[in-house]
């Protein structure tokens, strides 16, 4: 198996190291990473400027590594250019990724990248505060995650979310319940005005949810779909009343 490993918190990021070599105990690995952090991103892709790859400054333990002028969906877009690639993993991200994150999330817009381009993604993240996540404690569960996701043929993109010392493993939904988007405002030392933007969730997660499982828990795995099409609108609407041009 050909595996390309990226993320948005840059190639400097433990998480990357982490999952690279637990990557390679499944096969062959070359990590292709954005040169900065790349954080919130979303699925930006680079069409304005040329990118450029250099070997990673990081030892990565023999495994071929590259940082990239871009973002993380263009990271795998150059990687499976430069070689055969069964799957895309994204992470370990510092920093959970859950319900309404993932429109944003850089290191989900690299597994959906993959998609896109016709090979299994899989977004793995976990909750980082004022210290460093415990990567090494964390590599055990990463691996049962990915036993389980990389064999199954019926799931292409899936997004993970594995909270430190997991009880068990849950298939979950997005939670898609509010946000409240704040702007906070700010003053840097030189009394210049800037803002933070930031997002508070103003109602429980639900039951089945990721923010449930994780909140329980629980490592919470998504399966997740590129077309948004609301089937159930789009029927609705149809019967209702079908486009006539007039």
């Amino acid at each position: 198996m050909n595996i390309l490993i990226t993320n948005d918190d840059g190639i400097y990021s433990p998480g990357l190291l982490c999952l690279a070599n637990i990557a390679s105990r499944f096969g062959n690995v070359r990590v292709v990473a954005p040169d900065v952090e790349q954080s919130s991103m979303g699925h930006a892709i680079t069409g304005s400027r040329p990118l450029s790859y250099k070997k990673a400054p990081v030892n990565f333990g023999g495994i071929d590594a590259y940082k990239v002028n871009g973002t993380p969906a263009d990271c795998v877009s150059l990687g499976t250019h430069l070689s055969k690639t069964d799957v895309v993993l994204s992470g370990i991200n510092m920093g959970l990724n859950l319900g309404n994150s993932m429109w944003h999330s850089g290191t989900l817009a690299g597994a959906k990248q993959a998609v896109l381009l016709g090979v299994k993604g899989i977004a793995l993240s976990t909750p980082a505060g004022d210290i460093e996540p415990d990567f090494k404690g964390l590599e055990a569960y990463v691996e049962k995650a990915l036993n389980l996701l990389l064999v199954n043929k019926d799931v292409n993109l899936i997004n993970v979310n594995i909270p430190a010392n997991p009880k068990g493993i849950k298939w979950t939904r997005q939670s898609v319940r509010q946000y409240d988007g704040r702007v906070m405002p700010g003053t840097d030392p030189r009394g210049r005005k800037h803002y933070w933007i930031t997002v508070v969730p103003l109602e429980a997660a639900e039951e089945g949810t990721d923010r449930w499982a994780v909140d329980e828990g629980y490592i919470s795995m998504t399966p997740l779909r590129l077309d948004l099409t609301d089937e159930k609108e789009l029927t609705k609407a149809l019967v209702k009343e079908p486009v006539k041009w007039t």
